[in-house]
């Protein structure tokens, strides 16, 4: 079996990794510094934790399943103990577009992130439905980039990120810059943000005498039938109400140079806040 170190085993992303490491053909070292977390890591998948030196010693691949705001002091604390060809991998783009990984050139820098399970799929057991983030029972693609190291190191990183995110529908390969691009540019500067003025659009016409129930009815609905005709899951157009609605709303909704949220300065700024 392949020794894999995951750093940060018993937070909310490291159990969730855990469990699904767990009865794969990786010997896993769980690696918590909180009680808590190892008291979490016990109770969901019967593991003990170790010490960062015995958890790195041999390990092919370490997964640094930690906030982004700790990937620079985490990775410079385990960089010089860790054996060249060793496999490190992100779970966010952020941390390493913004540069926290430490420079060491004979060791590979893999980032990988999950799509999680879209709108539009086919699952038809329940628990699947409501498996919103993935990783538990609903398919789900997922985007890796090999920001360094030998190439054949892509194939080894790819399969622990299947192994990770499991059950996967598709696997992309992008690049860091891209993965940027994705997020936080595409999934949280733009659609986070839409979708909480969305429901601040609904508190709205409920302040102003609509039913609770009623309003998320019909917004929730209109998602689903208009989002299928936007994204070309069903073969369908909107009326000419509809359009001419749009028309009229998206200058009022939208700055004229909302598209540069996506320029390269405005990604590296938004992810300087966020690490």
């Amino acid at each position: 079996m392949m020794k894999v170190a995951l750093i940060g085993a018993g937070g909310k992303m490291g159990v969730r990794l855990a469990r699904n490491l767990k009865g794969s053909r990786f010997d896993v070292a769980h690696v918590e510094v909180s009680e808590a977390g190892q008291k979490r890591l016990m109770e969901a998948i019967g593991a003990d934790c170790v010490a960062l030196d015995a958890a790195l010693n041999d390990a092919r691949a370490v997964i640094l399943a930690v906030p982004d705001t700790a990937i620079k002091a985490v990775s410079a604390g385990l960089i010089d103990k860790v054996a060249p060809g060793t496999v490190i991998m992100a779970l966010d783009a952020a941390a390493p577009f913004a540069g926290h990984l430490p420079a060491r050139d004979d060791v590979t820098y893999f980032v990988t992130h999950p799509c999680h399970p879209p709108i539009f799929n086919d699952e038809t057991e329940l628990p699947a439905k409501r498996d919103y983030f993935g990783g538990i029972a609903a398919k789900q693609a997922i985007v890796s980039a090999l920001m360094q190291g030998p190439e054949e190191d892509f194939a080894l990183g790819e399969e622990i990120a299947r192994t990770i995110f499991q059950p996967i529908l598709r696997s992309h390969r992008v690049t860091v810059n891209q993965m940027a691009l994705l997020e936080p540019g595409l999934s949280e500067t733009v659609c986070a943000t839409l979708l909480v003025v969305m429901k601040d659009a609904m508190d709205e016409v409920v302040r102003r005498g609509v039913d609770p129930v009623a309003a998320r009815d019909f917004l929730l609905g209109h998602l689903n039938i208009l989002g299928a005709v936007v994204m070309g899951e069903v073969d369908g157009v909107f009326s000419d109400a509809c359009n001419k609605a749009i028309a009229n709303g998206k200058p009022r909704l939208m700055r004229d140079d909302w598209i540069g949220v996506f320029e390269p300065e405005e990604i590296t700024e938004s992810i300087r806040r966020i690490t």
